[in-house]
């Protein structure tokens, strides 16, 4: 493809998460969300809008998720809402399909034009793996998915797969399957924030702390997270002394 047209395009893409941005931070006044008052009214305003909009309301959840994560925004924030506004299991599964549909869009857009910007600047970080993506990308790509990506940023993770061609079939399952298990988790801390709110007028870091619906996930995402460490290690420890010997 012509350089200009890969131009022009980075050029709208940079331009619409500016925009997109801009937005965001001019509607958003950040100090009020410390203020306790402001938050549990507007969460008031938010459930009754779901409650008389709900699948209005999963539709444009769902369109910005994809939206936000085509320009690399960060997954944990938009699954602490899912969970926050739909619940556990109707957030986790709204918010699997929705990050799975936009990374996998990303992936498309990026292969077609940052490939060559991507193996340039990325393909070092994930030299390690590259063999084993190669011999089963399906399988090995969604165990780094559910092993977080081994601490690389989500959108960075999401376009890591145009250093080895990954097929557009196996990247999507691949994500999807691999998301589910820290999703889930995110899901149900979102959830367990918004029962909390919903059951005190006035909050305090021991009400925070001691909320089932809080210390449980997170204490399952510690345990996830040393799980996750573990099998990253089993897995790809044979390919590192593969590429040592190399």
């Amino acid at each position: 493809m012509n350089i200009n047209y890969k131009v022009v395009f980075g050029s709208i893409y940079v331009l619409c998460l500016g925009i997109f941005l801009f937005f965001v931070f001019s509607y958003l006044d950040f100090k009020d969300l410390t203020n306790y008052s402001y938050i549990r009214d507007n969460t008031k305003e938010l459930l009754d809008f779901k409650n008389n909009n709900y699948f209005l309301l999963v539709l444009l959840f769902s369109i910005f998720s994809i939206i936000w994560i085509i320009f690399l925004g960060f997954g944990s924030p938009l699954a602490i809402v899912s969970g926050f506004v739909f619940g556990k299991w109707i957030g986790t599964i709204i918010s699997v399909i929705s990050f799975s549909i936009g990374c996998t869009l990303l992936y498309i857009i990026a292969s077609i034009y940052f490939r060559d910007l991507i193996i340039k600047h990325l393909e070092k970080k994930i030299y390690k793996f590259k063999s084993l993506f190669r011999k089963n990308e399906f399988f090995y790509f969604m165990v780094f998915r559910f092993c977080g990506g081994g601490g690389i940023p989500f959108g960075i993770q999401n376009v890591l797969p145009v250093i080895f061609d990954m097929s557009k079939k196996n990247y999507f399952y691949s994500t999807f399957l691999g998301l589910i298990p820290t999703l889930l988790i995110i899901n149900s801390l979102g959830s367990g924030i918004e029962n909390l709110i919903d059951k005190n007028i006035n909050l305090t870091f021991k009400d925070i702390i001691f909320d089932p619906g809080i210390y449980w996930p997170i204490l399952i995402f510690l345990l996830f997270l040393l799980i996750s460490i573990f099998i990253k290690g089993k897995l790809f420890k044979g390919d590192n002394h593969e590429n040592k010997k190399s």
